[in-house]
């Protein structure tokens, strides 16, 4: 099993000389066997191996003893170990999701702030059958080509040295080379999901095809391959699309589906932080004439061919921001950088803000000064979107606004005094 595990790590890249690697240790036999696989290429890769284990304080004396196995092991081993509690029950009532769910998300947050903290790789012991059972719960559950994917060998600083061996080979790994390991008592029920998949679904497809697990592992890697070139032809179609405000409808529609899809449910991402079903996509798709979708806590709204995403919390006023020399700052999902030179002591009352009642704006070509409320009709700038621009006022005369740029008064600071303004997406 060792030399099938440093064919993954050469193929993925996982290791590199000096890595530092943090072996996700949980006491069970993945990740026993883990520990001591990378502990046995430690000299091959010249690695600085630490342990971490997270007590989810689910199953009481049973968990202690999960903790103090790993402590006792580590020690044999010579490697530190970091150990955290969570009181998972709590924070899954608290969250009002499941404890399964709930487990998973304490785990990586405790995996993450650990790689930031060291520098290091985080080491799961994930294999090829819990790469067939994600698979069978993503197609249950309803996935696209993304879900489709598996479990990915490496994420960012995770890496999965034991993705290519099976359940039944770690097992008799640890069997072979005398590696004790303690069992988990919820795995031997049928309370969670995934237990269903791995005790009543698998054994009846293995009937079938002995070789299920890497027969899975070969469609999860073609499906990584399709859905890695959908998502590049995705972004482009989004650079593409992108207009004042949004996305233009008319392009969107003109896209492959397949690829529209995938941009949809970006854009779903990035500008809602919201993680889409396909019927979301469905619905996106259908208002792309015209219409609006619920999104949890935005709107996904087409409008004059444009289609955007508007948060449902009623815009609140900012402060004023005083502006003098440069500032950089945080707006609506916008780093904002502003630069003014020499300016005159009855000029130093510059201050970013949303509109008020009374602004106006001068146009700087025909040097028409409208109420500000006009001036944003006349240039069509969403009627959804207009509380939550960002101004650069002196009192209640507009000198820059988002969507119709420096009136007359702005260009006038542009050229006397270098006034600068630039907005740079932030997500």
């Amino acid at each position: 099993m060792i030399d099938r595990v440093r064919r993954t790590v050469a193929r993925c890249h996982m290791l590199q000389n000096g890595s530092h690697v943090i072996v996700a240790l949980s006491g069970g036999a993945d990740s026993v066997s883990l520990l001591h696989v990378l502990y046995s290429l430690k000299e091959d890769y010249q690695l600085t191996i630490t342990a971490a284990h997270l007590n989810h304080g689910i199953r009481g004396a049973e968990a202690q003893r999960d903790e103090h196995f790993c402590k006792i092991l580590c020690e044999n081993y010579h490697i530190p170990i970091i150990i955290r509690r969570a009181a998972i029950p709590q924070l899954a009532a608290e969250r009002k999701i499941s404890e399964e769910l709930c487990g998973r998300e304490e785990r990586y947050r405790f995996f993450r702030e650990l790689s930031e903290q060291n520098g290091a790789k985080i080491a799961t012991a994930h294999t090829a059958s819990d790469n067939a059972e994600t698979l069978l719960f993503h197609l249950t559950r309803g996935t696209a080509i993304t879900g489709a994917a598996g479990i990915p060998p490496v994420r960012g600083n995770i890496i999965r040295p034991l993705i290519d061996c099976t359940r039944a080979e770690v097992e008799a790994y640890c069997a072979a080379n005398g590696l004790r390991y303690v069992t988990d008592s919820t795995n031997l029920t049928d309370a969670y999901t995934r237990n269903k998949i791995r005790r009543s679904v698998i054994p009846v497809l293995k009937e079938l095809n002995p070789n299920l697990e890497m027969t899975f592992a070969r469609f999860c890697e073609s499906a990584a391959l399709a859905g890695e070139y959908l998502r590049t032809e995705a972004e482009k179609l989004l650079r593409s699309a992108a207009v004042d405000f949004g996305c233009s409808a008319e392009i969107l529609l003109g896209a492959h589906p397949a690829v529209r899809n995938e941009a949809l449910a970006q854009l779903c991402r990035r500008e809602a932080d919201f993680s889409p079903e396909n019927r979301h996509i469905e619905l996106l798709t259908g208002i792309l004439g015209g219409g609006a979708v619920d999104l949890g806590e935005h709107t996904a709204v087409c409008k004059q061919g444009v289609l955007r995403f508007v948060p449902k919390s009623p815009s609140v006023e900012t402060e004023e921001t005083p502006f003098a020399g440069e500032i950089t700052f945080l707006h609506g999902g916008k780093t904002i950088h502003a630069t003014i030179q020499n300016l005159h002591s009855e000029s130093n009352h510059l201050v970013f803000r949303q509109r008020r009642a009374g602004d106006h704006f001068t146009f700087p070509q025909r040097r028409v000064t409208k109420p500000l409320r006009k001036a944003l009709n006349e240039q069509k700038i969403p009627s959804e979107l207009r509380d939550r621009l960002l101004l650069l006022c002196q009192d209640s005369t507009v000198l820059w606004c988002e969507g119709l740029g420096y009136s007359e008064q702005g260009m006038i600071l542009t050229k006397t005094n270098g006034l600068s303004i630039t907005t740079q997406s932030s997500i």
